[in-house]
């Protein structure tokens, strides 16, 4: 069995942690326990072996490459299930142990730390510690239950446009700690941080984040199979507007954001800056007669604002979606904390493009317009999906992570003309349309054969489908049960319609990005 480490050697191990604040502090030997062998666990132990800190990865598995490397940088690796404590993790009595996101509070490892008194890091929290190696860049943090992606990448694109090296990173894809050891440098770091994340993040000590600009752009219930209950996912949301310098941004149609700003312990002189789409205050940017301004960043903000781009103009670039448009003034109002002018960001936008599987068009043919919103991962950002099209065809369904998707239905069934329910949680959805639309046509795919079910689900859509709708990938809910992630399913449901419509569709397919679902 796993042994417990002594209260002394705890004590020591957490004094030792306290120093370390600067990739230039004394790492050497630090023994460190690396949970999981991902993108991200890969970036931790790669650092830390770099550091010459004594490192042992745990995961269940680990990809080759990865494996192959590991031994060639001198770290340790122990493939195990982790459904017990490893005697090798007690025999290690590692000083630190670093967690990678996908791993529950409650995961027996981090429980045995916790009793242990070993110290428990996120990646977040040790690029933060090391983030001096190349200069020491500004952070802008960005989270919510949904457009994170879009909105991180609309700043760093509006950064970059006014000359600033910013770099888009965090749960985007690109690990923090790649980012941050990256020899040529960045002004800006623009951090995509999940609920996983800012659940191991400190908001106090040497290890708290202080950022520049933060935003929360919305909540709703998300991931409580991971976080336990709605309070829990919410208060690891919060922890973005801890210690932030300049500015709070937070979505004015949400007051669960708005509350956790002004709970928020902040550095003095932080403004809060809301956003949203009816008419700004003077601190906040909005929408006024299909013009987005801004009227928090100017000296005569009570009497005027500052034009940034019309809704007309956003409408054949694809970003007029009023979810997107929310986006665009969360992303506006980070930039303009940075001093980006309103010029700048009215041009930059117009080069801007969405990611794939984001309300992208796949074709249009016979009236008919094809839609995938496979990045859509819950009920949130599928009602954000649904409000911008009808009437719909609705292909909705897979893992539902533990949350209800009766309100969902019920809030949207006048649009639908249709629903196609997929993936292995069919039945509350099935019990949700029965109850709000007993008439509506109600399709279920039960192939769980990946090669199947997007075929399926485009010609069960197609059959029902009326000139003048919108055929809607929008599913609600993750995608592992049947495919390898979000990118997967989308990608698959392009190749499905391009399948049943060949030489009628109109417009072509975007290149497809490489995703992870967290």
């Amino acid at each position: 069995m796993a042994a417990e480490l002594t209260e002394t050697d705890a004590a020591a191990a957490h004094a030792r942690l306290d120093t370390l604040i600067s990739w230039n502090a004394d790492w050497k030997d630090l023994r460190v326990a690396v949970l999981g062998l991902g993108v991200t666990g890969f970036a931790v132990a790669d650092t830390l072996t770099e550091l010459g800190a004594d490192v042992l990865v745990l995961a269940p598995s680990a990809d080759d490459d990865r494996a192959r490397i590991l031994e060639v940088i001198g770290a340790q690796l122990l493939r195990h299930p982790l459904d017990s404590v490893p005697d090798e993790l007690a025999r290690f009595a590692p000083e630190l142990v670093v967690a990678s996101p996908g791993f529950h509070p409650d995961h027996p490892v981090l429980e045995w730390a916790g009793r242990s008194g070993v110290a428990v890091w996120g990646d977040i929290e040790l690029a933060w510690r090391v983030r001096d190696k190349v200069g020491s860049a500004d952070w802008i943090l960005v989270t919510g239950t949904n457009g994170k992606t879009t909105t991180v990448q609309l700043t760093a694109t509006l950064l970059a446009a006014n000359g600033l090296r910013a770099a888009p990173c965090g749960n985007i894809g690109v690990p923090v700690l790649d980012a941050v050891r990256d020899p040529s440098g960045f002004d800006v770091l623009v951090v995509e941080l999940s609920s996983y994340q800012l659940h191991h993040l400190p908001k106090t000590g040497p290890g708290a984040v202080h950022p520049w600009a933060s935003v929360c752009l919305n909540v709703a219930d998300d991931h409580l199979d991971w976080h336990g209950s709605p309070e829990a996912y919410r208060a690891a949301k919060a922890t973005v507007y801890e210690n932030t310098r300049v500015a709070c941004v937070y979505n004015r149609a949400d007051e669960v954001t708005m509350h956790m700003v002004e709970e928020a312990e902040v550095e003095e002189g932080a403004r809060a800056i809301g956003f949203g789409l009816d008419t700004p205050g003077p601190s906040d940017l909005g929408v006024v007669d299909g013009i987005l301004c801004d009227r928090a960043f100017l000296e005569e903000r009570r009497t005027s604002a500052l034009e940034i781009i019309t809704v007309g103009e956003l409408e054949p670039r694809g970003l007029a979606a009023p979810h997107i448009v929310q986006n665009i003034l969360a992303a506006s109002a980070l930039a303009r904390s940075y001093d980006v002018p309103v010029g700048v960001i009215h041009d930059a936008l117009g080069e801007f493009r969405l990611d794939a599987h984001r309300i992208e068009t796949v074709a249009e043919a016979g009236g008919i317009r094809w839609i995938d919103d496979s990045k859509a991962t819950n009920p949130h950002a599928a009602e954000a999906s649904l409000r911008a099209f009808g009437p719909v065809v609705w292909i909705v369904g897979g893992l539902l992570k533990g949350v209800d998707a009766d309100a969902l239905v019920a809030a949207h069934v006048a649009r639908l003309r249709a629903a196609v329910v997929i993936g292995v949680d069919r039945t509350a959805l099935v019990t949700a349309f029965r109850r709000h639309a007993p008439g509506l046509p109600l399709f279920e795919v039960v192939a769980d054969d990946t090669e199947t079910v997007m075929p399926e689900a485009v010609a069960l859509a197609a059959s029902v489908a009326e000139a003048g709708d919108t055929v809607l990938l929008a599913p609600a809910a993750a995608s592992m049960d049947q495919f390898a992630d979000y990118a997967d399913r989308g990608r698959r449901f392009h190749e499905a319609v391009r399948a049943r419509l060949g030489g009628e569709a109109d417009g072509d397919t975007a290149p497809h990005d490489q995703a992870g679902e967290v």
